[in-house]
């Protein structure tokens, strides 16, 4: 078997779980710059929803093998049958693998080893945490080709500020991994040596949480962002009162009281 039929039968997305529940999600289709074809966005809807019903599962991260992190939608198959049906479809389907990875209740963890580019670098801004190589860079280079990257803008300015986003947007220029930081599209920057050291301190937090709490949590931090803060408050109040009632919190502030570490049930 060549090495071309072999990439093309191999698994887009590789899966990989650890004894507390962290799930890593690897594209591994170096040879295309890990693009989001419609293969690759099938398989990590598939492993994303697998996460969602898993409720032994604490967090996620999404890797890559290769140079490239992920060069956002695969271009060839994009032109290869070219109809507003067809653009219309392939778009929904990247807007609702985005929108899993918000609506998971575990945290989701990029880290990014190479460039993010387009979709890629929308793939970044829709995680929950973003960790980087000082090697890595990033853009939303659409324009440069005459198609402006409005889906990537919307996670894209729900983390960066609007003047650098729109900057980024209609220039299609790279920035650093340090600027990327600067501007808020990751939290993290380390060596690709310590890559992997920074990604698991990040997940040691994680999951010495409780998870019912980082669930209620993280729902509650993406439908806050989109209301006015009336309404905010009124949501995040009746949050809180719901975690109050979790046996995990009552037995956090026991411990608190008590000076001893908590016994999480979850």
């Amino acid at each position: 078997m060549n090495d071309r039929v072999a990439a093309d039968i191999a698994p887009f997305v590789r899966r990989a779980v650890d004894a507390r529940g962290v799930v890593t999600l690897t594209l591994d289709r170096p040879q295309s710059f890990n693009a989001l074809s419609e293969g690759m966005l099938a398989a990590l809807q598939g492993e994303l929803d697998a996460v969602g019903s898993d409720e032994t599962a604490r967090a996620v991260v999404i890797a890559a093998t290769g140079k490239a992190f992920c060069a956002g939608h695969d271009l060839k198959e994009m032109r290869a049958a070219p109809s507003l049906g067809y653009y219309e479809a392939l778009f929904a389907q990247c807007a609702r693998m985005m929108l899993t990875i918000q609506r998971l209740p575990v945290p989701v963890i990029a880290r990014v080893q190479g460039i993010a580019t387009a979709a890629g670098c929308q793939l970044v801004a829709a995680c929950d945490l973003a960790v980087a190589a000082d090697s890595a860079r990033f853009a939303v280079s659409g324009v440069n080709l005459g198609l402006f990257c409005s889906s990537p803008s919307v996670p894209l300015v729900r983390n960066v500020a609007r003047k650098p986003a729109f900057e980024m947007l209609v220039t299609g220029e790279f920035i650093s991994a340090e600027e990327a930081r600067a501007r808020g599209l990751v939290n993290r920057v380390a060596s690709v040596e310590a890559l992997d050291g920074a990604v698991e301190s990040l997940l040691a937090a994680i999951v010495a949480k409780p998870r019912s709490a980082i669930a209620l949590g993280k729902a509650l931090f993406y439908r806050q962002i989109e209301t006015g803060s009336e309404a905010a408050y009124e949501d995040a109040a009746k949050t809180m009162a719901c975690n109050m009632m979790e046996v995990d919190t009552l037995e956090g502030v026991q411990a608190f009281i008590d000076k001893r570490k908590p016994d999480w049930a979850s």
